[in-house]
């Protein structure tokens, strides 16, 4: 069995607020944590009503104050949005709070859209100095030299494991580089994954970070106890998707009955494409989803998400991949 985690994006459902879904987090890790789940990692995104999970470093503290062992961590901090030195520090002091327990994964795409991407960092000039911030960022990490001129307090010399997150090949490319493990966000743009990990392990260099390549593949997972049922609670993640790509992203929906009335064809085939990498059904249908998933693309670890509407079907639904995870 290899390890299995959790992917939150702090999901704002129709009726509730931020503060709910901060509460609902918490409870999801600490069922997570209970069922033998690696990691509870938390997306950075901005301007979006549905997502709460912006300030990621923030409620990376609140869900590991409230857990005690499940590694907790971002999925990812878009670095683009962010001066490296003050991601040291967020993280370094997390690392401080709550020593081997915190991962930094680090993606390259903003998260959000152009106007929201200025009022970020109004100095934004794109992401082709990815690489660069991504070098020094580990350098904060480092022990401090005599005479350093500017290091993270704190952040110096901490074991805050760094990961690259990707969904095409510029990513696979750069941590097989840097010697860095790979999340691969197969959950949402699974085009490139099958190429990307291909690049990885064939392109990858030793580091003192990592003496081999590990990667991560993410997998959507709704399960509940009858198909029909899976099958309806994924109607949620499909609304979601639909409505982002007509430009009207709002809070999460309840699942619906007729999906086939609320899409065009067009979007259908949209939908299909970006959520391929989904097992969807009842406890037999999962566990024999997740098995083939990984026996076809062999990741080292798998991170699964689930956005389903209804809190208690949601821990549920974790609850029944975890048994399909041990087999």
């Amino acid at each position: 069995m290899i390890p299995f985690s959790i992917l939150d994006l702090a999901p704002v459902t129709e009726g509730s607020t931020p503060a709910e879904s901060f509460a609902r987090s918490l409870d999801l890790a600490r069922h997570g944590e209970s069922l033998g789940y690696a990691r509870y990692w938390l997306a950075e995104h901005h301007n979006m009503p549905g997502i709460a999970s912006a300030a990621t470093a923030v409620l990376i503290g609140h869900i590991a104050g409230g857990t005690s062992t499940i590694r907790v961590g971002s999925g990812g901090v878009m670095l683009p949005n962010h001066a490296p030195l003050q991601v040291a520090e967020q993280f370094g002091t997390l690392a401080s709070l709550y020593p081997g327990r915190i991962d930094l994964g680090l993606g390259r795409a903003p998260g959000t859209d152009q106007p929201t991407t200025k009022a970020l960092r109004r100095y934004y000039a794109g992401a082709d100095a990815f690489p660069s911030d991504v070098m020094e960022l580990l350098r904060y990490f480092e022990p401090a030299q005599p005479g350093q001129p500017v290091q993270a307090v704190p952040g110096a010399g901490l074991d805050v494991p760094v990961w690259i997150l990707g969904s095409s090949l510029f990513g696979a490319g750069l941590a097989a580089t840097l010697g860095l493990p790979y999340a691969f966000a197969s959950h949402f743009a699974p085009a490139a994954m099958s190429e990307a990990l291909a690049l990885y392990h064939r392109d990858f260099r030793p580091s003192k970070h990592l003496r081999q390549p590990h990667a991560m593949l993410a997998l959507n997972v709704v399960a509940a106890d009858t198909r029909a049922e899976a099958q309806r609670l994924f109607t949620t993640q499909q609304q979601s998707f639909v409505r982002l790509r007509r430009g009207a992203p709002g809070l999460i929906p309840p699942p619906i009955d007729d999906i086939e009335a609320f899409w065009t064809p067009a979007e259908k085939a949209m939908v299909a494409q970006s959520l391929a990498c989904s097992v969807i059904g009842d406890p037999a249908d999962v566990r024999e989803g997740i098995a083939e998933f990984i026996a076809r693309h062999r990741p080292d670890e798998l991170m699964l998400t689930a956005n389903i509407f209804d809190h208690d079907a949601r821990k549920h639904s974790f609850s029944l991949a975890a048994e399909a995870m041990r087999g």
